[in-house]
């Protein structure tokens, strides 16, 4: 099993906007395309704090995850939704995303306090 750590860092100004977006648009088209969100939020200590989207992905593997974000990318109801809420300039300062493999930890959290 692998995660995909997503971190949206909105222009300024635009963090309700980068909010609506996601749950009105990019949520329903993981469902429509199987994808697996298992943690959401914004963060609140830290870097960027409260003006920050932080989402994590699951998939089986790499080739799963590469070939569920292409069909989601294209999606022409996502390039039409991200066109029109970026008419008046785009949406994020900085996207940054990273993937991580759970493998070598396998059970361990079976056993976790």
């Amino acid at each position: 099993m692998i995660y995909e750590v997503r971190e949206y860092l909105p222009a300024a100004g635009r963090f309700q906007d980068v909010v609506d977006l996601f749950t009105s648009v990019v949520v329903p088209l993981f469902r429509k395309h199987g994808m697996e969100m298992t943690q959401v939020g914004c963060t609140t200590i830290g870097d960027n704090s409260f003006n920050e989207l932080v989402y994590t992905m699951r998939f089986a593997d790499l080739a799963e995850l590469e070939r569920k974000w292409g069909t989601f990318l294209a999606d022409p109801d996502w390039a039409s939704a991200l066109a029109s809420r970026e008419e008046n300039g785009p949406l994020y300062q900085a996207i940054r995303r990273r993937v991580v493999d759970s493998k070598p930890f396998e059970g361990v959290l079976d056993h976790a306090v």
